[in-house]
């Protein structure tokens, strides 16, 4: 009998309750795409074919969103497709890591931080960055203080130094 609630069972039913919660969600996605240079062409095509949206209309709003931000710069995007095949689209801040890259002009991170330092970025960098990533939906109710204590543990890891 404990076969029966375990593994698949309770999944299924976490499923059904989600999508009851959520109204007549289907599915959601989340996906890095390049702001204003966004195509049809795998693995963003295939994957919204697959799941039944018409890959042109999403790809002509998302650059259409996205025409604000400097092209070719990665943004977070959650994709909500609804039973009726329709979509909603949301975007967010790029990544910590991209605006810490472009901070301290390196194409990637260290390969071994903490003994490899690879490049170096001042407090001011931190604090700009952190008020640019303020905007974003989970970091709203953090201090600024706390938003840049995540970014500097973000440069450690990359093999970055912050210096004043």
């Amino acid at each position: 009998m404990s076969k029966r609630f375990g593994g698949k069972t309770l999944r299924r039913a976490s499923k059904l309750v989600r999508n009851v919660r959520a109204g007549d969600v289907a599915e959601r996605l989340k996906m890095d795409l390049p702001a204003g240079q966004a195509s049809n062409a795998p693995p963003l095509g295939p994957s919204l074919g697959a799941r039944g949206i018409q890959s042109g209309i999403f790809v002509k709003q998302f650059n259409e969103m996205s025409a604000h931000i400097k092209a070719g710069t990665p943004i977070p995007v959650l994709v909500t497709i609804k039973g009726d095949r329709s979509f909603k689209m949301s975007l967010s801040t790029p990544p910590t890591s991209h605006f810490i890259k472009l901070a301290a002009g390196l194409k990637k991170g260290s390969g071994a931080p903490g003994k490899i330092w690879v490049g170096e970025i001042n407090l001011r960098h931190v604090y700009e960055i952190a008020k640019v990533k303020q905007s974003d939906t989970h970091l709203q109710l953090l201090p600024l203080e706390k938003i840049c204590r995540c970014i500097i543990g973000s440069c450690r890891s990359m093999g970055i130094r912050v210096v004043n």
